[in-house]
C-alpha cells in the first residue's frame, strides 16, 4: 500500500482504515516495519507520514533472491519468471 502511494505516503490512521484495523495494532505493526528497514517515516506538525523505503525493500528482495535460495536458484525460478513477466 505505501508503495503505491509513492512519494505521498500515508498517515497512520489513513492506514489503519484501509486495513481495517485499531490504531494500537497499526502503530504495532509500523514500528516492527520502520525497525526493518522497509518503511520510513517523516513527522507533519502533529501527525506522522509513512513512506516506503525502496532501498530496504530492495535489499531485502535481493537477499530473498539471491541469499535465500542456497545457492540453488532453480528454487526461485517460477518466482523470478513471474517478476519478469508482470514488468
Amino acid at each position: 500500500m505505501l508503495v503505491r502511494a509513492g512519494d505521498d505516503g500515508m498517515l497512520s490512521g489513513e492506514i489503519g482504515e484501509a486495513l481495517n484495523v485499531r490504531q494500537n495494532t497499526t502503530s504495532t505493526n509500523l514500528v516492527i516495519l520502520l525497525n526493518a528497514g522497509l518503511i520510513r517515516n517523516e513527522r507533519q506538525g502533529r501527525t506522522v507520514r509513512y513512506f516506503a523505503n525502496f532501498d530496504g525493500i530492495r535489499e531485502l528482495l535481493s537477499f530473498l533472491l539471491e541469499d535465500c535460495c542456497g545457492g540453488r536458484p532453480e528454487r526461485c525460478g517460477p518466482l523470478l519468471d513471474e517478476i519478469a513477466f508482470a514488468c
